[in-house]
């Protein structure tokens, strides 16, 4: 055959070629209607044109490189940049890294039958060993091209440096089918009248580029196909959804059907090398009109699969070409003016700020550059966005996260520049992985919650994202980060199946490290909570807690902390809460309120009362915990090893617990101040409740209480008794820093709040403040701070002293705290009735939970109140001490253990309000003690009251339970005699106390001058007792 025969044989071949869709062009599949692949032969005439055009083409191509840096080059053997990163993940490393190549395998370059399972094998350029990577094949595209192009089994540690690269191209020897090579990716400029000369991808089958053809039933020219088709997706099944590279790569698509504009890479091309397989568009069985055609039945050459390299180099060279861009938008000269005149007339809580969110995407362009886009969101529609090229270059080989510098100093710059505070910022997965020090840095120096995201929102549905530019990309985490926020911008709390409570927004704000908890213990202290969270998870050992709510008081806030931290230790435990009925937390708070002794005297529960509350348990119980699968199951069910019931609202749980597994230690942990006294005497109240709660509390293995011996009632056996005070977090929003940005944002919300509610707004800095944070509860003391304040006054007036401090008020609510309202109305009732020239200067507020807004509240404040007249333990008094400020409070419960008197704070008697008036006055007046006291309250905060302390305590109880397990027999279980969990635990360890370490004091343990075990006494003759002082309020009323 002449070659003029050959071309005009060529050129029927392309006529015939162009009566079908564009899209079926270049495969060799095609779907039945019900969309199984159906494989046709090939007629002899294409054949022939094949096997005499294939050297050509192939030495064509082979000459043919993308311009804009994919070319096909030889991977040296040792990468420069991955021992740098030993922190990324394996997506990560191994996309960005290892320069991995798809090696398919099979007998037929043509795409695989429903029935033919093939798979395909990630081989490193510098190793001879593979691995398999691949699902069988299915017909459903998303499953299979996910299973089949995971980037995730390949790990750094399996690619051996020095092998040679050419090892890339050797046949695999499972199949005939030699590894592919580059093929038909060509390079053409477009360029548009807006900007420079872009690389825009096309494709020919005889390697030159062609004119767009367009045909009925396809998009218009220039038009984005994936804008209108709603079938570009994103598989989810397979697991892991942060590839640093787009899944566009591992997703079934066409072939570009038309060229892109200019300044427009086509991703859709680029998936359709990578994949393999025809567009979800294309049925493969008509022409563009409609029409069957009458060879839609012959054989079709499948377009050549590119390795996975060449596809990463691709999109990062499309990456690559995305310009820089910074922020257009700024704030008025007029606005500027005018916040800056605002804070100076009313203080640094006067600005409002404008609430945004932030997206944030990134992708490596190549091994020494990262493409870094950033979308700034309101809560309607994106505001503006920038885009980045950061060098690399050798600074993460230092340890340098530059990813991270740029985003933080980028981000606080547009809030200064425009008056902005960013609430929270969506990430993709990968984009933790590519900067492992961005979520921490955002959260703890920015105050900004990290909210990281799949880019497929977690659901097996279509998505846009593997078509997505990296701005387009950031803008699409800022849209999914919104909805994390509830309406007054605070992360929403999730409630999962079975009442699971799952912290951080579903476990998406990812906030802090585990270095980050690290730096702020000591060693010895670390080194313990190690020591058992290692048994823990060598044992699998799962722990349930179990408490009444999951939001308002100090368990809360305490169970928050201690699972944010268990999962980053990788400790099995899990937080669980009833589904409430508000009713019985009427009832629950009654018990609460005799058990500490300030409820009226004769206050009782009824027996139905009683019953409503065993009956709310027991339905949970059957419902969720007891059912098929859940956490009360036997241990060799799935269900949890170790039991933590939380306070009085729960222990109707263990008698049932012991009912099914009588052999699972189940620990009851006391969180309230309980009149033992009152409690210890038959016919009382306090008495009667006892009784009530100790026919369930009895069957639990352990009794956990704060560490004040008079706290356990006296019919509690003393050898289970153990000591463990509360806690709390440091790097939460409560505790942490905040700087005078976040700050007057905080306070400003205050203030907007105050003002909606017609109260007394705060003028920090110009005036100083009096504070005390507490739940509006009958034991806080409320009446006798205001009393103090009052006194404070009239001192200070007498003084002559200008600019008197204002008084705050104020705390959250609590789902199971039904009395807040009636001690707010009684609180402003005192404050009209015997002080009403005092109500323009004392601010009394409920607020909506915010942790960040009582941090602000807590740090600026001059002195700290807390005066408690019953008090469990009450951890804000070591959140005050952590926070620098002098505390005055009362000689009651917990809280001598944390406060040395007239070291950094003052111990008063509950009531005596003339006393903190007193003291009120001193610090105010004497800088030098103030400066004194406060130096001595930051620095002398012990580990056990944070959250690392708290978690060794628990790992070391449900390590050594899980050990020793339930006593038998006369064997087995763990003796508490009244120690302390933390000194139990660091003699376990190896690391016991040494003398110069900060530890709450314990000799309020050792002392037994306060009796335990109450006996009644014979009646003594009457003795003079001294009345207490009158309060103002008490004397004006008499009057």
């Amino acid at each position: 055959m002449n070659e003029q025969q050959q071309q005009k044989q060529r050129q029927q071949g392309r006529d015939l070629e162009d009566q079908e869709s564009f899209h079926r062009k270049s495969f060799g599949a095609a779907r039945s209607e019900e969309g199984e692949q159906i494989h046709m032969p090939t007629p002899p005439q294409q054949q022939e044109v094949d096997e005499k055009t294939s050297q050509q083409k192939q030495q064509q191509q082979a000459r043919k490189n993308l311009r804009a840096g994919a070319e096909w080059r030889q991977v040296e053997a040792e990468t420069p940049l991955a021992p740098a990163l030993p922190n990324l993940g394996q997506e990560v490393a191994a996309a960005a890294f290892c320069r991995p190549t798809l090696q398919p395998t099979g007998n037929s370059p043509h795409a695989p039958s429903k029935s033919h399972a093939t798979h395909s094998r990630i081989q490193h350029p510098s190793s001879n060993s593979t691995a398999s990577l691949a699902a069988p094949h299915s017909t459903d595209s998303d499953e299979t091209d996910e299973l089949r192009y995971r980037l995730e089994s390949v790990t750094l540690s399996s690619h051996a440096p020095g092998s040679s690269s050419s090892n890339r191209h050797k046949p695999d020897p499972d199949t005939n089918t030699d590894t592919v090579t580059q093929k038909s990716l060509q390079t053409t400029i477009s360029t548009g009248p807006s900007g420079p000369a872009v690389p825009s991808l096309h494709t020919s089958r005889t390697g030159h580029s062609h004119a767009p053809r367009s045909h009925s039933g396809d998009p218009p020219p220039y038009s984005n196909p994936c804008a209108q088709e709603p079938w570009a997706h994103t598989d989810t099944a397979a697991g892991s959804s942060g590839d640093l590279i787009s899944q566009s790569f591992f997703s079934s698509s066409s072939e570009a059907a038309l060229p892109p504009p200019p300044n427009i890479v086509d991703r859709d091309y680029i998936r359709t090398f990578a994949s393999g397989t025809p567009s979800p568009t294309s049925s493969g069985s008509e022409t563009p009109t409609g029409r069957s055609h009458p060879y839609s039945q012959r054989p079709r050459r499948t377009a050549p699969r590119l390795s996975i390299r060449s596809a990463v180099n691709a999109y990062n060279t499309a990456m690559a070409m995305e310009k820089s861009r910074k922020f257009s938008t700024g704030t008025s000269v007029h606005r500027k003016r005018q916040m800056s005149t605002l804070a100076e007339k009313e203080g640094h809580f006067g600005p409002s700020l404008t609430t945004l969110f932030l997206g944030i995407s990134a992708v490596f362009a190549d091994d020494h550059t990262a493409v870094v886009a950033l979308a700034i969101h309101d809560t309607v529609y994106l505001v503006d966005f920038s885009v980045k090229h950061i060098v690399l270059d050798d600074a993460m080989r230092m340890g340098a996260d530059l990813i991270a510098d740029y985003i933080i100093e980028e981000v606080e710059k547009y809030e200064h520049e425009n008056f902005a505070k960013f609430v929270g910022a969506g990430l993709p997965t990968t984009l933790k992985y590519m900067s492992p020090t961005l979520c921490s840095r955002l959260w703890l120096e920015l105050d900004i919650v990290p909210i990281v995201l799949r880019p497929d929102d977690e659901h097996k549905e279509r998505s846009f994202w593997d078509v997505k530019r990296v701005d387009e990309q950031a803008d699409s985490m800022a849209r999914k980060c919104i909805m994390n926020f509830g309406p007054s911008l605070v992360p929403i709390l999730q409630v999962g199946w079975r009442g699971v409570v799952q912290t951080d927004c579903g476990f998406r704000a990812h906030l802090t490290t585990v270095q980050n908890h690290k730096d702020t213990v000591n060693n010895s202290t670390w080194e313990t909570m190690m020591t058992f969270a290692k048994k823990l998870r060598q044992k699998k050992t799962k722990i349930a807690f179990f408490s009444s709510t999951p939001q308002g008081g100090g368990v809360a806030l305490m169970r928050h902390a201690l699972v944010r931290f268990s999962r980053l230790m990788g400790v099995d435990l899990t937080w669980y809460v009833p589904k409430p009925r508000p009713g019985v937390f009427h009832i629950t708070k009654n018990i609460h309120n005799i058990l500490q002794g300030v409820s009226h005297p004769d206050q009782r529960v009824s027996a139905e009362e009683k019953q409503a509350v065993i009956d709310w348990i027991t339905e949970n119980a059957n419902r969720y915990w007891f059912s098929e699968g859940g956490p009360l199951r036997p241990p060799e069910e799935g269900g949890a090893d170790i039991v933590i019931i939380d306070d009085p609202q729960m222990p109707g749980l263990i008698p049932l617990i012991k009912k099914v597994t009588p052999y699972r230690p189940v620990l009851y942990r006391s969180h309230i101040q309980i009149r033992s006294d009152l409690v210890a005497k038959p016919g009382t109240p306090q008495a009667d409740i006892w009784d009530f709660l100790w026919s369930n509390i009895q069957y639990a293995d352990m009794f956990i209480s704060h560490p004040i011996p008079i706290f356990v009632p006296h019919n509690v056996p003393r050898d289970k008794v153990v000591y463990l005070p509360a806690t709390t977090d440091w790097l939460d929003g409560l505790n942490k820093k905040l700087n005078k940005w976040d700050s007057g944002y905080y306070g400003n919300i205050y203030n907007i709040a105050c003002h909606s509610q017609r109260m007394t707004e705060l003028n920090w800095p110009a005036r100083k403040y009096i504070i005390q944070v507490a739940r509006f509860d009958p034991s806080k003391g409320i009446p006798t701070v205001i009393d103090s304040y009052a006194e404070f006054r009239r001192r200070w007036e007498s003084a002559g002293m200008p600019d008197p401090p204002q008084l705050v008020i104020c705390g959250n609510g609590s789902v199971d705290d039904p009395d807040a309202s009636l001690i707010y109305d009684q609180t402003m009732s005192q404050l009209e009735t015997y002080y009403p020239d005092l109500v323009k200067d004392v601010s009394v507020m409920r607020l909506d939970p915010n942790d960040q807004l009582i941090n602000t509240l807590l740090a600026n404040a001059h002195v700290v109140l807390q005066l408690s007249t019953r008090e469990g333990f009450e951890v804000k008094v070591s959140e005050a001490l952590h926070a620098g400020r002098p505390v005055i409070v009362t000689n009651t419960g917990g809280i001598p253990l944390q406060v040395k008197d007239k070291v950094n704070g003052f111990l008063v008697a509950p009531g005596d309000w003339k006393a903190v008036a007193t003291h009120l006055m001193e610090l105010f007046t004497d800088d030098d003690l103030w400066k004194r006291m406060s130096h001595a309250a930051s620095t002398g905060v012990s580990d056990e009251v944070g959250t690392v302390g708290n978690a060794l305590a628990w790992y070391y109880l449900a390590s050594k339970w899980h050990e020793v397990g339930v006593e038998r027999h006369g064997k087995g279980g763990l003796k508490g005699n009244e120690r302390w969990v933390n000194d139990m635990a660091r003699e376990e360890a190896g690391y016991p106390y040494q003398p110069h370490e900060n530890r709450l004091p314990r000799h309020f343990t050792e002392n037994k001058k306060v009796p335990v075990h109450p006996r009644p006494v014979e009646p003594e003759e009457p003795k003079e007792v001294t009345e207490p002082q009158a309060t103002p309020a008490e004397t004006e009323a008499e009057a």
